[in-house]
Parts: structure tokens; sequence; C-alpha cells
């Protein structure tokens, strides 16, 4: 196991030691060295293995040891070293073989019998491993490391209420405990900096510390890096197999990643050892939630609360699996339960707006005004009440004092999140001379063959969750969501070059075999998602910068493009309080230049891919329903079926903003809406420029 000191067998070391058990050595090693000359050259060369060792190269810590084992034969440090290092690789009978034979002459030689135990563990052997830590702790009490391994051994034994109690004592006994509080402390207060400061320190000490490791891996998932949380917390599970802070991390990890099914495995891998935590139940819910399992999800966060009565956000969380589910009262009665717990809870009320249909009376709009004087409502908590208040007034036809309330609210998002326009116009450019003909003409017959996919793209608010709408009231096609894995394949040509802005250019790199490799790895994470139908839409709107790589890895998938008024679907973009993502929407001019990056996207597209894109657009549907629903289908390669044109009555999740409209037969107030703000929408109006006139 990789130490956080190499550690001399010398009577001053044991005594500064004496109080971490971490880093107490309490074996005699034989004294082999005849020269003092020899000895420090010895310890240096073992200190340099330790390092690399340290550093993850322990194949390169192996030959370094095995060279000082036979010029130093019978040295406990560099056998037990050597173990470790053998234990690292997976080399599991030659690391027990080593270990072994350490223990059979220093037996008190309390790491190398913890990481014994580690190895007996690894190798199916738990209650060896149980029996050897048990061993450390009947000495040293308080051994973190052994109490850890002591944990891994109970979970294979499934003794799931011990091994809860090893996890805690080893949190407990942490020498870095205090360390790690504080930068826990300051990742729950949003001060990453800090956080991070503090757990690059402690593991600076020590590179193999999981709580650090973890902590690490929280602030790369904050930072929308998961990959780079991913390896971190594979580290930490290589100090402690069974690490419930590991695994907890590792769900949201696989869940960002879009890899569902093993974020399911690591949830229920929590809940066996940590059913009454509420935080494995959430984890649970928000899984289940993903996976389209929405009783599954409601019964998770409603044990969840039942454990932790006094979180008011999983009544917010039971609210959106209610509205989810379509059950409009239960919904609004969550969010009010909310407000009753906490009625200065600001998501509450967006919730309620968000409903899209829910009338504000008097008595709430006047409560929302009174908390956005109170000086503890910042940020995203008041954009939120700016949010809703500005619905409040548009339904009261107040259009005035409802943009002035939606404006205030981007602004707060836009500190938030800021947006760089440029580097999204640069980056559309790139696209476009990227993608080019030759690109799909060199790589023809790449791919995986799966017509199964069937994208649905734009931009935000312009009738994508209604086309999914008709689309899963087809027999044959199953809706699911809006999924990222375009999006982190996407971010993964992005982060081969030092920059992460290597999109598109680093496709190149990909031989045929990759791209048909990605496009199977697309198809298997989507897999839990699905019932059997035939088809399953993705409707990440996003991913209109994308259909060339969509095409590259799925040449047969279909896609569409929800498309709108400019007007109206920037000006309803610009109404909505996004969860996450979507930061270009928080500014007028940004919009009208974001939209028309994506027109410029999907002309490109038109061009190299003739026929691959389906403009469905959302006047002409709600002009004409049924002659458009055929076209549709038509272009999905799917027979007209009836339900589609009373897609309203179709029962299923629905997760976006849209889930209460979808579930009302079309109507037409939505079209021309923009025309109430017309003078506040002067700025996106100038900003659409030459654009708009492709629409009048």
């Amino acid at each position: 196991m990789l130490r956080s000191l190499f550690l001399q067998a010398t009577p001053d070391r044991r005594q500064t030691h004496e109080r971490n058990p971490r880093r107490k050595w309490t074996g005699r090693p034989q004294e082999t060295m005849t020269a003092p000359t020899s000895k420090a050259t010895f310890e240096d060369s073992l200190r340099q293995a330790h390092a690399m060792l340290q550093a993850g190269r322990a194949a390169t810590a192996e030959r370094r040891l095995r060279a000082l084992e036979a010029q130093f034969r019978g040295e406990v440090n560099c056998l037990w070293l050597l173990g470790a290092a053998l234990l690292a690789q997976n080399k599991i009978p030659e690391s027990i073989a080593t270990l072994e034979g350490v223990l059979a002459r220093v037996p008190e030689f309390a790491h190398a019998r913890v990481d014994l135990a580690r190895a007996y563990q690894r190798a199916g052997r738990a209650t060896q491993a149980r029996e050897e830590v048990r061993r450390v702790l009947e000495k040293i009490p308080h051994h973190h490391l052994a109490w850890l391994a002591y944990g891994d051994a109970l979970v294979d034994l499934e003794q799931y209420a011990d091994a809860r109690m090893a996890f805690e004592r080893a949190r407990l006994s942490d020498p870095q405990r205090k360390h790690v509080e504080e930068a826990t402390a300051a990742l729950v207060a949003d001060d990453r900096k800090t956080s991070e400061r503090i757990f690059r320190n402690i593991l600076q000490a020590d590179p193999s510390h999981v709580a650090a490791l973890c902590g690490l891996a929280a602030l790369s998932l904050a930072a929308d890096k998961p990959n780079d949380a991913e390896r971190l917390l594979r580290h930490a599970l290589q100090q402690s197999a069974n690490s419930p802070l590991a695994w907890r991390g590792l769900g949201q990890v696989f869940m960002a990643l879009g890899r569902l099914k093993e974020a399911e495995a690591a949830a229920r891998r929590l809940i066996r050892t940590e059913p009454e935590n509420p935080q494995s139940w959430i984890t649970i819910g928000a899984v289940s939630t993903r996976l389209m399992r929405q009783e599954e999800a409601l019964e998770a966060y409603e044990q969840a609360a039942r454990l932790k009565p006094e979180e008011v956000r999983l009544r917010i969380s039971i609210g959106h699996i209610h509205k989810t589910l379509g059950r409009r009262c239960e919904s609004e009665a969550a969010y009010k339960a909310a407000l009753a717990m906490d009625p200065g809870i600001a998501e509450a009320y967006w919730s309620l707006a968000d409903l899209k249909n829910y009338s504000f009376g008097d008595a709430e709009i006047a409560a929302m005004q009174q908390l956005l004087t109170n000086d503890n409502i910042r940020g995203s908590n008041a954009a939120q009440l700016y949010f809703a208040l500005g619905k409040a007034f548009e339904q009261r036809q107040q259009y005035a004092d409802a943009f002035a309330y939606y404006a205030r609210g981007n602004a707060l998002r836009r500190l938030d999140a800021p947006f760089d326009i440029e580097h999204f116009e640069r980056r559309t450019a790139r696209i476009r001379a990227f993608f080019d003909t030759a690109f799909f003409v060199k790589r023809a017959g790449s791919g995986d063959p799966s017509a199964a996919p069937i994208f649905i793209v734009g931009l935000p608010r312009s009738g994508s969750t209604l086309v999914e709408q008709i689309l899963a009231s087809h027999s044959r096609v199953e809706g699911t969501m809006e999924l990222p894995n375009i999006i982190n394949i996407a971010h993964q040509f992005d982060d081969m070059v030092a920059s992460r802005d290597g999109y598109p250019e680093t496709v190149a790199t990909a031989p045929l075999g990759l791209l048909t490799a990605l496009g199977s790895r697309y198809i298997e994470e989507t897999a839990p998602l699905r019932t059997g139908r035939e088809h399953f839409t993705d409707k990440l709107p996003n991913n209109f910068s994308h259909v060339g790589l969509i095409d590259a890895i799925l040449p047969h998938a279909t896609i569409i493009d929800a498309r709108r008024h400019p007007m109206d679907s920037c000006f309803s973009t610009f109404k909505q309080h996004f969860a996450e993502g979507q930061t270009f929407s928080y500014d007028l001019e940004d919009l009208g230049r974001y939209y028309r990056c994506y027109l410029s996207l999907m002309d490109h597209w038109d061009a190299v891919l003739p026929g691959k894109v389906l403009h469905f657009q959302y006047e002409d549907l709600v002009r004409d329903p049924e002659a458009n629903i055929r076209r549709l289908l038509e272009h999905c390669r799917l027979p007209f079926e009836p339900a589609c044109l009373s897609f309203h009555e179709t029962r299923r999740s629905v997760r976006t903003a849209s889930a209460e409209q979808v579930r009302q037969a079309l109507y037409t107030s939505g079209v021309g809406h923009w025309r109430h703000f017309e003078s506040q929408l002067e700025p996106l109006r100038l900003a659409l420029g030459a654009s708009l006139g492709r629409f009048e």
C-alpha cells in the first residue's frame, strides 16, 4: 500500500510516531549492512522506490526493490514495500507470499499485516483478512488503515452493520481528520480554492489518503471534470475497496458520465452498507430518476425524507418526481410543504412557477418580494425569486414588470455562470470547417450500425419535448430524456489536448474502429433506459453542434431539428431558470448570436449530410398537426399511428420544463407571444439580424 512516509526502524522515529498509528512501525529489521556509506545509500534507494510507489509507478518500484533485495537479503522494509508494490499491480499470490514472509520474521509489523489483510481480501479470503486486521487492532486500537481494511473485509463477509462501525472508526482515527473536516467545510461553503489547497496538502504528505482523494474528486466533479474525478476515486478504491465515501463519489461520477448501469450498481452497493444513511437513498433516487424509474425514485426520496425529516430540499425532489409522473396536485402539495417548512426557500417558488400554469396569489407575490429585501437571499436563490415573479406578473399581463423581473434574474445568473459567446462562435466555425464533405467520404462505413437512436436537437424551449412526446406515443419508440452521452464523448476529444479545447480537430486522430466503438458504447450506456422498443429518443438540444460526430459513430441514427421562431424561442429561453447548463441564455445579445450559430450549423449539416436532418417547425405543427406528424414519422421510418395525434393522452414520465405543456392538446397561444415584450426585446432582434428574415 502507498504510504505517506517511509519509516525507518530507529528508536527516535518510533517515539516520534507513537501517537500516530498510521505511521507507526514496531518491527526490527535485521541489520545486513556493515558500512555507514552502504546503509545511507540503501536508505536513499529505498526512499526513491517508495516515492515511485506513491506516484503510482508500482512496476518501476518493484524492479528497484528487487535489485535492492538482491543486494541486502532479508531487509524487511524492502520486503514490505516489495509486497506492497506487488499488491498494487494485482500480483496477489506473490504479494501474499512476500508479506507472509515478512510477518513470519517480524510478527508485530502492523503495516505489513494490514497490507497482507488487503491482499487476502483481494484473493477472496475475507475471513483471513478480518483475522489479520483484528490482530493489529488488538494492539493498536486507533490504527486508521487497519479500520479501513477491517471494513473492507466485513463488507465482503456481508457483515454490513459491523462494516459501518469499522468505517466510522476509520474516520474518527484518521490522523488527518481535522484537516479533512476543514476542507469538507470549505467545499460545502463553496470555497473551492481553500478546500482544494487543504486536500492537496494532505495528499502531498500521503498520496493514498482515501478521504482526501475523495474530496479532490468532489472538487473535480464540481468543476465538470468527471473523468478526473473517476481517476481519483479509482485510486481511493485501491486503498479501500469498499469505502462508502469513494462509492458515493463514483455513483455521482457515473451519473455525470451517463454510465447509468454502473451508477445504479454503485448506489445499490451503498444501500447494503448504509441503509440508514439518507445520502445513500438520495443517490438511489437520483439514479432511479435518470433511469426513468420514477416510482423507485419517489420511494427512495421518501425514505430519505423519513430518515432526515428536516431536510426541506427532499420535499422539492419529491415534488419534482410527482411533476415528472404527471401528478400535478401532489407536485404542488410537495412544493408548498417545502415552503411551510422553510418560507424562505426560493427554489420552491420557482418550482411552482415552472409548472407553467400555476397562478400565484397576492400573498405569495408579496412574500417573494419581501424575501428579496433580505440580504441573505442572493445569487441563485434571488434569481429564482426574480424568475418566479416574472412569471407571476406575465400571467397578470403586466408585461413591463414581468420583463424587469426576468432581466434581473438573468443578470444574477450571468454573474454566477458567465458565457463566452465569442469562443462559441469560433468553435462553431471550427466545427463547420472540420466536418466537411471529405470527412464523411473518408469515414464511410464506420460507426455502429444501430438505427435505434432518434436524436432531437435544436435550442431549448423550441418544441423538442413536444416532438419527443409525439414519438413516444408510437408503439415502437421509447421516450427517454436529455442524455449527456454525446456531450461526454465530445469532452473526451476536448481533453486530448492540454488546453482542453481539442474538439473537433482531435476527431481526426480517431481510427475507424474507434468511431465504431464509440457508437457501440453509446448504445450500451443507454441500454438501461430502454424497455425493448425498437427506437429511443435522445433530446438533448445542444447536440445540434455534434451532428457530424453523431453521424460518424452512429450513421443510421435519425436526427430531427426542433425549430421555432427565433424571437419566441429565445425569449422563452430567457424566461427559464435552468438548474445547470444553457449559460448562453442569460443575455439577450448572447441569445441572438447563439441562435445564429445554431442556424449556421444546421445549414452546414444540410450541405454536407443532405437529407440527414429533418427540420420540424413548431408553428407548422400547430397549424397542421396531422400532416406534420405524418412527415415526422416518415422521416423516422415509422408507420403512422393515431396515438401520435393524441399525444397529450400518453402517460409517461417527462422531466423537462415542458412537462405540463406536453400533457395538453396543441394550442396556438405561444405563437408570437414575444410581441407582448417587443420593445424590451429590441437587443435580441438586433442580435438575430438578417436571420429573422427566414422566419417572417
